[in-house]
């Protein structure tokens, strides 16, 4: 049996107990999935606060583009990145989750263009319009063949691609559709996906390897996740944002 003084020092030695605890999270904005113009900050935002709130913490969300809410969770301004695909190069300062959601990762041409693309030498001859340290494939973002022009976002991307100043982009499929059906209502009709898609990347959260419970956060979330992939707050997220499984 320990001591009353052996207890008193294991307490001081021991971590605190997460119930209860702030997580600082961050978000590139990113709609449907993340944005604070949306409800519930948009679909990842709604899964990923209710899984961590069913997992004993408390949460702050904000956003931030994409290289800074990266640099901020470097410096230990943010605990949780919540819309990362995985990289090796990420691993280096963050804990990954499991895949929470699927992203499909889709290229658009404009309308005519008669783009083949069945594997990434077919890539070779076009310039591709990428977001900035956004991690795609491991495949194809060290390919050191493909011409990549990185931009600050898909509207961006888009606009480029209408002016012919690349010949594709890249992008989840939901995020094209949602922006393509708002403010790129107009290059809509212009714009077209080819049939195959670049990847399907799983999106987790990343939570910054500085913080000392780092692994224990990514493990309850992942059976939080679970819990309610069963008891179906799941499909019930998505139903509410307007989204299918």
């Amino acid at each position: 049996m320990f001591s009353v003084r052996a207890l008193f020092l294991l307490a001081l030695l021991s971590p605190p107990l997460v119930a209860g605890e702030l997580l600082r999270l961050v978000a590139d904005p990113w709609p449907p999935f993340n944005d604070h113009s949306l409800p519930h900050n948009g679909l990842a935002s709604d899964l990923v606060q209710q899984a961590l709130h069913q997992a004993g913490y408390r949460t702050v969300y904000s956003e931030a583009p994409w290289q800074r809410a990266v640099l901020g969770l470097k410096r230990g301004e943010h605990d949780v990145l919540i819309n990362a695909w995985f990289s090796d190069e990420r691993t280096l300062f963050g804990h990954f989750s499991q895949p929470y959601l699927l992203n499909r990762i889709r290229l658009i041409q404009r309308k005519g263009a008669n783009i083949a693309f069945t594997r990434l030498v077919d890539l070779y001859p076009y310039r591709i319009a990428v977001v900035r340290g956004y991690a795609y494939s491991p495949e194809f973002d060290h390919d050191e063949h493909l011409q990549r022009v990185g931009v600050s976002g898909f509207e961006s991307a888009a606009r480029m691609l209408h002016a012919g100043r690349v010949q594709l982009a890249l992008e989840d499929e939901w995020v094209a559709r949602y922006h393509l059906g708002r403010e790129l209502a107009p290059l809509r009709d212009e714009l077209e996906f080819l049939p195959t898609p670049l990847s399907e990347n799983g999106l987790r959260i990343l939570v910054r390897l500085s913080h000392p419970r780092h692994a224990e956060i990514t493990t309850r979330f992942d059976q939080a996740i679970q819990a309610m992939q069963a008891d179906g707050r799941y499909a019930e997220t998505f139903r509410r944002h307007g989204m299918g499984l």
